[in-house]
């Protein structure tokens, strides 16, 4: 079946998204400079603790991925009121809190990915990089943030 909208998607997708999360210091959540919309680093709900490779497997890194994917959507549909401003998902970067041997960084992040092409279809397909770090804020298992291209 065909949808006209984001949220018509995501609506039959069954996905609600979580409240919107405020900034954890000083910055801002979103900013938008011509068309583009910069989205500030987001973790999964519940803020678990630990590094892949140790305390995760991929598949819940996968997991965790996708829900920071629902955080950052969150993020945008309070920023702009509606995800059917989203013109397109420009790019989506990871950040793995994994051990030195973790060598899955790519399909934890596909978490996101997936998230991203599920809800705006071929809009939501993007450039994308993840990196494996030795520790992120709060010991989070993943951080990610993101570029949209939105309507002004």
């Amino acid at each position: 079946m065909a949808y006209d909208s984001a949220e018509a998607r995501l609506e039959s997708l069954g996905i609600v998204l979580p409240e919107s999360s405020s900034p954890a210091a000083r910055y801002a959540n979103v900013a938008i400079v011509n068309g583009l919309m910069f989205v500030s680093g987001k973790g999964p709900s519940g803020h678990p603790s630990g590094k892949l490779g140790s305390d995760y497997s991929t598949e819940e890194g996968y997991r965790f991925a996708r829900s920071a994917g629902l955080e950052i959507l969150a993020v945008v549909k309070s920023a702009l009121g509606s995800l059917d401003q989203v013109k397109r998902v420009v790019k989506i970067q990871g950040f793995v809190n994994a051990q030195p041997f973790f060598e899955e960084h790519h399909k934890v992040l596909n978490g996101c990915s997936d998230l991203m092409m599920e809800v705006f279809g071929d809009n939501g397909i993007h450039a994308r990089s993840v990196f494996g770090a030795v520790s992120v804020r709060d010991n989070l298992p993943i951080i990610i943030d993101s570029i949209f291209e939105v309507e002004e």
